[in-house]
């Protein structure tokens, strides 16, 4: 079965100009990679979620530290990783200040130890967001942007997964 994630884009505007939060995983094979390895905060689908937004809100829970900030989210739909993972997003407009966040601890086996999930948090503007992020989820900032630019888009509450997926 095909493997299903979903995260949250946190976007704030500093003097006017558009930043997003993306994360850089944890672990000795990640830590010498920097371009094309970011994220955004996700992970996969939990069975006893009832819709995707709360596998993204326990994901982003998990890998910053803080809560999703309160207010709408904005849907920005979907993306298949080149893994062939699909990933839902939304994004929420939010400042957490980055020297607070924290990583839950994830398992190396090979390397007999835990290490953070993540292991920096960087807001970046549009330009070092699309160097820095995977190349398959650059839909999800062009999406972003877009619906930033739409002025005020609509807030999508009912997120629940398409009946094909379940």
């Amino acid at each position: 079965m095909a493997r299903i994630s979903a995260g949250i884009l946190l976007y704030r505007r500093r003097e006017g100009i558009l930043e997003v939060l993306l994360v850089h995983p944890g672990g000795p094979f990640f830590a010498h990679k920097d371009l094309g390895y970011w994220s955004i905060p996700k992970g996969e689908v939990d069975g006893t979620d009832v819709d995707y937004q709360v596998t993204a809100r326990r994901e982003f829970l998990e890998e910053v530290g803080h809560p999703v900030p309160p207010g709408p989210l904005i849907e920005l739909g979907s993306i298949r990783q080149k893994g062939g993972k699909t990933v839902y997003a939304w994004g929420a407009e939010g400042d957490i200040d980055t020297a607070t966040m924290r990583s839950n601890l994830i398992e190396w086996p090979l390397f007999l130890r835990s290490t953070p999930e993540v292991d920096r948090w960087v807001y970046f503007g549009p330009d070092e967001a699309r160097r820095h992020i995977k190349e398959t989820q650059i839909p999800l900032l062009d999406r972003l942007e877009a619906a930033l630019s739409a002025n005020g888009p609509a807030e999508r509450t009912g997120a629940r997964a398409p009946d094909a997926a379940r």
